[in-house]
């Protein structure tokens, strides 16, 4: 990752959880001012949730979010979840001593101590979370959410994404009327030509989504998240439900726009051929958390966790001789790895490649790849 150029957001401890589902689970990534950022994964692993936190579009449950270095968004649930965890722990414990001592009356003056320790701990932790669940709660309310509207998304579905209600002139400038613009002329002036930038005519702007075809649909939804002319620009797999050509179409769009609108892009995406082609780094993110993060010629030259093994070996190949060749790698993380003991952080394991490991498993990467 290279000092030298401004983060523009900053994911920090993100943990994003929907009862019992731990969606995201202590997710920590920056994006680079200018970058397309790429996250990559199995459908359900997290990746559009990210997003979806990212703008807010969801109170997150722990860890914070930075956007050009303010915090536009703190999770104050990960506390009360913490403390409840705290608290059955303590009741387990307590339970386990008390039965020592019925059955080992010797030891029931330790056993004691000890509950009585295990609940200072407790009660420690409890007014310690109380605290930092009420800053958190502060710092999510006043958040400047001028800073989060410099934050746009593309969603996934250009259909169910446009009301049908609406024409395209009203979806596109929807945005600039909620945040104060009156002027007719203006926001008509805006409308038209953001709509030959992303490739269509100022005519359709009458239209209703369902006269387009799902390539100018989600042409209209790029519009209207560049109409707002934001910092970042989310684009939750803005590909998938296009047909090939119209996929290369989409991207060199947004490869025009990243350029002609100084954007920096998080592409969220699960082919990884297109995200190898359009990103500058990319994270590999499985069952809500990241196991790899790299720039992009690095991750696929030197791919080092078992799951992006497993995906890489998944791309298709143009040749059918080297096709039919192609050794397909499975992952099953519950053979691949050991954590009862040793337990796995993401660390930066060569400059600028972080990979989700415990010790032996850096050990055995630097070895593999002579670092």
């Amino acid at each position: 990752m290279s000092e030298n150029k401004e983060v523009l957001l900053k994911v920090e401890h993100l943990s994003q959880y929907f009862g019992p589902v731990k969606a995201v689970d202590d997710v920590s990534f920056e994006i680079m001012k200018g970058e397309v950022f790429g996250l990559v994964g199995e459908s359900g692993c997290g990746k559009t949730t990210t997003g979806r936190s990212i703008i807010r579009i969801y109170d997150i449950t722990g860890g914070n979010i930075y956007f050009q270095g303010e915090k536009i968004a703190a999770g104050s649930d990960i506390y009360k979840i913490q403390v409840k965890q705290a608290k059955n722990n303590l009741k387990e414990m307590t339970k386990r001593l008390n039965a020592d001592s019925k059955v080992n009356p010797g030891n029931k003056n330790e056993n004691d101590a000890r509950i009585k320790e295990l609940q200072e701990e407790f009660k420690t932790l409890s007014e310690k979370n109380k605290v930092l669940a009420k800053e958190a709660k502060l710092a999510h309310k006043s958040a400047d959410m001028d800073k989060v509207h410099k934050i746009q998304m593309i969603f996934q579905d250009p259909i169910a994404s446009l009301n049908p209600r609406m024409t395209v002139k009203e979806i596109i400038s929807e945005g600039l009327v909620i945040n104060g613009e009156k002027d007719q002329n203006v926001i008509d002036e805006k409308v038209y030509s953001i709509l030959e930038t992303v490739g269509l005519v100022r005519e359709h702007a009458g239209r209703y989504p369902h006269e387009f075809s799902g390539g100018q649909r989600q042409r209209i939804g790029i519009a209207r998240s560049v109409i707002m002319q934001p910092e970042l620009l989310i684009a939750d797999e803005p590909i998938s439900a296009l047909d090939v050509s119209i996929q290369a179409q989409v991207i060199n769009l947004l490869n025009d726009l990243r350029d002609t609108l100084n954007l920096t892009i998080l592409f969220i995406a699960h082919d990884l051929s297109v995200v190898k082609y359009f990103s500058d780094r990319i994270g590999v993110m499985y069952f809500g958390k990241m196991v790899e993060l790299a720039p992009s010629d690095e991750l696929f030259a030197r791919p080092m966790h078992p799951y992006t093994r497993s995906l890489l070996s998944a791309i298709p190949l143009p040749d059918p001789r080297s096709e039919k060749n192609r050794t397909r790698m499975t992952y099953n993380s519950l053979a691949a790895h050991d954590y009862t003991v040793d337990k796995p952080t993401l660390r930066e394991v060569s400059p600028g490649h972080f990979v989700y490991c415990n010790d032996a498993e850096e050990l055995k990467y630097k070895k593999e790849f002579n670092l």
